[in-house]
């Protein structure tokens, strides 16, 4: 264990602190060991951005603490009680294997080699790669699953890195958040900073057995983030082919043999049913030609009597010649179970593919076609039976890449572009009437700029908390950031505007920060194309850089804050315009320049004071004001202007503690005087506040602000020993 005054424990606590933001109270934190450095250093100090100003502070910590025993004791004080990241200690589990696999002899052998290869600080990396409908996915997760007790009992992590194209695919700090969750740790506990996350995965596996699957990879790059040299670890890549770059064991996967094929249809239907359709199995075979997943297209074919050796084309008879010109098994297979198909289940399974939605369900499939959605849930579970869609969980479906690539190619052909533009247009409109409302519902006291939210005001929708309202934008989230790709494509700026409004509460309540970088980006270059200087393109720029400001990515953030600020003038929103000043404010405390961030306070509520009588904004005045005086003592806080502090916190919790529904920031307003109260050295008058702080928390169900109360109370207790 590290000497608590040590130089490596010291930048330890403050990497950890940093680490640790994703919550409230690791923002209080970080907030909190600003000025306690401030303090302790005896000047201002930057927050620092990177490993090596983080090195730099925690020297000048070190040597402040050496030669001074009180800074010591208040440094031992926060760094005992100090939050970090959360624990990842669960023991994680593949998804299910398939029930009937065959063969594979030769790279699972090669999988055993290098998952039992004497660690010799080589990382251990196995690259499964062969073409689409091969089985490369069912090879990893079937050997996975098979050894999972025998050679990975710490657990086993698996990754859909998504990678059929450059739009879906994961980048590297998404994907390491899905395998911190696995691993059991709280989203609102993971870093938000990618270098930290990768830092924090590294530890958690470090000493684990472990087998991690990072499938459907698009490069070197992606992956190699991912990676880990811990002795214990295995991980298997799965890809199209070879990633140039990557240096891993490479296992080729190629066709089944005619007797392995032979086996997989009598193990998918049964020895009389093969042994009936001899005649025309030769053609079978050779038309799968080795690939498990035209073979499980071909076997329910085999008993029917217009079967392989027919010549009915089937109902679908539209198409009168095949749809593509690869001739490969998998699109032969796809093409011959699309011409199986009904006419509505025809349209379904083209229309849909249209854009790349992640994973849809009956309703948007039923406002895209024109069904009722009984109908729709009924044509998707065939598609599922005919392996022309994948079911990824309860009522939700995605297209492997190829049958998605051959069904947009068939909708090209024979819906035709109005037919094209009719149809994503149509699963757009639905995508955000339905954000709409979940967004209204989860933020019942927010408003939304836009024709739709207009509309939908006072609507108490289909949800019965604002829990349920946030779990379904979640459950849709990949599906709404393809929405705004699409409304951008479409000259609809409206619909983008209001969907990216409608991903607020997935900000602000649950920390989906990386999945929505790209929707807001997106969101903030049409206002500038469409709308410059309006209070749209104030707002976009405004919710872009509070994203940003979650991920740590602060230099990015300021120009986004800047141009809301500059969109807001001069469309003539003052409250609009406060907001953006007050969020630079913010910026800045993180940032750990007070003095700057209490300017930008003071300089919002100039603005504000320009908003008179029956003005916008008028109603919110109050609140807006108790709120800047609240960040106007945290900023003399960490200036250590203590008396000052007192006076501006005292203003704001007269008003949070009369105002109805204020608890929270009641709670927050009582923590920030006890911060100041502990700042001063005076930890007895902190707490009575800490107390009612954490009673008035009782029904907010505020854990993580609970438990940075405990952390302040614990300081106060061993401050006053």
């Amino acid at each position: 264990m590290l000497e608590p005054m040590s130089l490596a424990a010291i930048a330890a606590v403050l990497s950890a602190v940093g680490a640790g933001m994703a919550n409230e109270a690791g923002k209080w934190a970080w907030e909190s060991a600003g000025g306690l450095v401030r303090r302790i250093v005896g000047q201002q100090v930057t927050a620092p951005a990177g490993p090596d100003e983080l090195a730099a502070v925690a020297e000048r910590i070190h040597a402040a603490v050496r030669t001074d025993p009180a800074l010591a004791r208040a440094w031992e004080a926060f760094a005992r009680t100090a939050p970090g990241p959360g624990r990842a200690d669960a023991v994680p589990a593949l998804p299910a294997s398939i029930r009937f696999f065959t063969d594979r002899q030769g790279p699972m052998k090669l999988l055993e080699r290098e998952a039992s290869r004497t660690a010799d600080g080589r990382p251990r990396v196995a690259l499964i790669h062969g073409p689409e409908g091969i089985g490369t996915s069912a090879l990893a997760i079937h050997w996975g699953c098979r050894e999972a007790e025998r050679l990975f009992p710490g657990g086993q992590l698996y990754a859909d890195l998504r990678g059929a194209s450059a739009s879906t695919a994961l980048d590297a700090s998404t994907a390491l958040r899905s395998l911190l969750v696995q691993l059991g740790m709280a989203r609102d506990e993971i870093p938000p900073a990618a270098a930290d996350r990768r830092e924090w995965f590294r530890r958690a596996v470090a000493t684990r057995r472990l087998l991690v699957v990072l499938d459907h990879a698009q490069s070197a790059a992606q992956v190699r983030p991912l990676l880990t040299a811990a002795p214990e670890v295995f991980t298997v890549v799965v890809a199209p082919r070879p990633l140039p770059g990557l240096d891993a064991l490479r296992i080729p996967v190629g066709p089944l043999t005619d007797k392995d094929a032979r086996r997989l249809l009598t193990d998918l239907t049964d020895r009389e049913t093969v042994a009936a359709a001899r005649a025309v199995l030769p053609r079978v075979l050779e038309r799968c030609g080795g690939s498990p997943y035209a073979l499980r297209a071909a076997a329910p074919q085999l008993a029917e009597p217009n079967g392989p050796s027919g010549t009915d084309p089937g109902p679908n008879r539209q198409e009168e010649e095949p749809t593509v010109s690869d001739s490969g098994p998998v699109r032969t297979a796809v093409e011959g179970s699309y011409r199986e198909l009904e006419p509505a289940a025809a349209k379904v399974y083209r229309l849909m593919s249209l854009r790349e939605w992640p994973a849809f369900g009956p309703a948007a499939v039923a406002a895209t076609v024109s069904l009722p959605e009984a109908e729709a849930a009924r044509i998707l579970g065939e598609l599922v039976d005919r392996g022309l869609l994948e079911s990824v969980d309860t009522d939700r479906y995605r297209y492997r890449p190829v049958v998605r690539g051959h069904a947009e190619e068939t909708a090209v052909r024979v819906d035709g572009i109005p037919g094209y533009s009719t149809a994503v247009q149509r699963t757009v409109d639905w995508y955000l009437r339905f954000a709409v409302r979940a967004r209204l519902a989860a933020l019942p006291g927010g408003w939304g700029i836009g024709p739709l939210y207009e509309e939908l005001a006072g609507s108490p929708g289909p949800y019965v908390n604002e829990g349920e309202a946030l779990s379904a934008l979640a459950a849709e989230l990949g599906n709404l950031v393809q929405a705004v790709y699409a409304a951008e494509e479409f000259g609809r700026p409206d619909v983008v505007y209001q969907l990216c409004q409608a991903l607020w509460p997935l900000q602000l309540k649950a920390g989906y920060h990386d999945e929505l970088l790209p929707a807001l980006r997106a969101g903030a270059r049409v206002a500038d194309a469409h709308d410059p200087g309006s209070r749209m393109a104030g707002r976009t720029h405004l919710l872009l850089a509070l994203d940003l400001m979650e991920l740590r990515r602060y230099e990015e953030a300021e120009p986004e804050l800047a141009a809301a600020a500059r969109a807001e003038e001069r469309s003539g929103h003052l409250r609009g315009h406060a907001s953006a000043v007050e969020s630079l404010g913010l910026l800045r405390l993180r940032q750990w320049r007070f003095q700057e961030a209490y300017d930008r306070f003071d300089e919002a509520g100039a603005i504000l004071d320009g908003i008179g009588a029956g003005d916008e904004g008028e109603r919110d005045l109050p609140r807006a004001r108790a709120l800047l005086d609240r960040h106007r003592g945290r900023a003399l806080r960490g200036l250590g202007r203590y008396a000052e502090a007192h006076e501006r916190l005292d203003i704001a919790l007269v008003f949070f503690r009369d105002t109805a529904r204020e608890a929270y920031n009641t709670a927050r307003t009582l923590t920030d005087l006890a911060e100041t109260y502990l700042a001063e050295g005076d930890p007895q008058s902190a707490l009575p506040l800490i107390d009612e702080a954490a009673a008035a928390l009782d029904a907010e169900k505020a854990a993580h602000h609970l438990a940075h109360l405990r952390a302040l109370r614990e300081r106060c207790l061993s401050a006053g020993e």
